[in-house]
Order: C-alpha cells, then sequence, then structure tokens
C-alpha cells in the first residue's frame, strides 16, 4: 500500500521504516522538499522524501506525525485536495513546549486537536491512534510484555477497522486494539499525556504501557 508519512521526526521515522520493513511503499513528507532528516531515511530505507503535499498525495493512508503545535498548519500545507476522501491517522499530541518543561497540552478538556483536523477536513477519515505510547512501542508493542492495549477513536468505521489492520501488522493482537468511540475520544487520549510524562519520569524509560481490567 502506498503510505505518506507527514514529520521527519522519531515517530515519524519509526512509523516509516516499519511500513517500509512490511512491505508498503512509503513517502515521507517534510515543510520544504531536500529536508536533511527525509532525504536520509529515504536513502537509507528505499523509501521517498517529498514536500507534505507530495506525501499526502502519495498515500492512499496518510500519517500525521508532526509537532501537535504544528499540525494544522502542516496538513493545510499537505493540501486539502490530497487528503480528501482518505484515512489519516492522527498520531500527534498537542504538548506544548513554549513555556518550558514539562510541556502542557495546546488543546484540552473541550477539544481535542484531532477535534480540530476533523473538522478542519471534513472530507478526511480521522482516526487517532497510537498517541499514547512511544514511538518504539507503537511499531513493535512486544518491546513491552503483557496484554497492553493502544487505542482507536474516529467517526468511520470503515476506517477503524482499515487502521485496525495495519496495527495489527505492527504487531498488536486485535484483542488489544479498543476502540473508544468517535472522534471526541480523542480528548481523553490526548490529556493522557501529562500522566504519560509523569509515568516517564517515574520509570525512567518510555518503554511501557497500560492495560485496561474490566469487571466480569
Amino acid at each position: 500500500m502506498n503510505i505518506g508519512v507527514l514529520g521527519t521526526g522519531t515517530v515519524g521515522r519509526t512509523i516509516a521504516s516499519r511500513l517500509v520493513e512490511l512491505g508498503h511503499a512509503v513517502t515521507m513528507g517534510a515543510r520544504q522538499a531536500g529536508n536533511d532528516n527525509a532525504t536520509a531515511w529515504a536513502s537509507a530505507h528505499h523509501g521517498r522524501a517529498g514536500t507534505f503535499a507530495e506525501a499526502a498525495e502519495f498515500g492512499a493512508i496518510v500519517v500525521n506525525c508532526t509537532a501537535g503545535t504544528g499540525s494544522l498548519e502542516a496538513l493545510a500545507a499537505a493540501g486539502d485536495r490530497h487528503l480528501a476522501g482518505k484515512v489519516l491517522i492522527d498520531v500527534s499530541n498537542p504538548l506544548d513546549f513554549s513555556a518550558g518543561l514539562p510541556p502542557t497540552l495546546a488543546v484540552a478538556n473541550t477539544d481535542s486537536l484531532a477535534e480540530r483536523i476533523q473538522a478542519a477536513y471534513p472530507a478526511t477519515r480521522v482516526v487517532k491512534a497510537l498517541n499514547t505510547v512511544t514511538a518504539s512501542v507503537m511499531v513493535r508493542p512486544d518491546t513491552v510484555p503483557g496484554d497492553h492495549l493502544v487505542f482507536v477513536a474516529g467517526e468511520d468505521a470503515d476506517a477503524k477497522e482499515l487502521v485496525r489492520g495495519l496495527l495489527g501488522e505492527f504487531g498488536w493482537p486485535a484483542a488489544r486494539v479498543l476502540d473508544v468511540g468517535g472522534v471526541r475520544a480523542a480528548r481523553g487520549l490526548e490529556m493522557y499525556l501529562p500522566l504519560w510524562l509523569s509515568l516517564y519520569g517515574a520509570l525512567g524509560t518510555g518503554e511501557f504501557n497500560i492495560a485496561v481490567h474490566a469487571a466480569q
């Protein structure tokens, strides 16, 4: 499958590399053509490098791995015509580092970044996923032992099913992919990040995850 990955940071490079390993064709998009990270990644992984617009046009699926505070700007550069009708997997978090560490959330409580993306691109099928774990766990969940979970949220059932399939390729068993509802549920997934950061500090590693056990 042709997949466009927007973003050249650790998350973008990790997801793009795993997708290539699984046999997908990937174009990594950056703000400008010739981005050093994207070019180096493409050379090392037999992928393609381009602009946000070129990656979005290339992908049957588009994965938003840009920094959350810049995601809407990045998607505007990608272009509505390149996103319309496609599934957009939103991996980003609206972390605001402008006041230093720890970061705050630029969007919270009554809204989420995923909702803003869906509102800005109503013809795009937005699915929030993978934003609650570190990059290495996103693509290789067995890095962490146990029956821990990854979540999906979005309005389009078919889009979520497609994302479930991709998560399965990454190694997430179907029973460990929990659909938490429509795109509004992204509020909770994004607001989990302050707790995730506290857990990271307490554990000294980002390679952890959570499980949910319901009473029988």
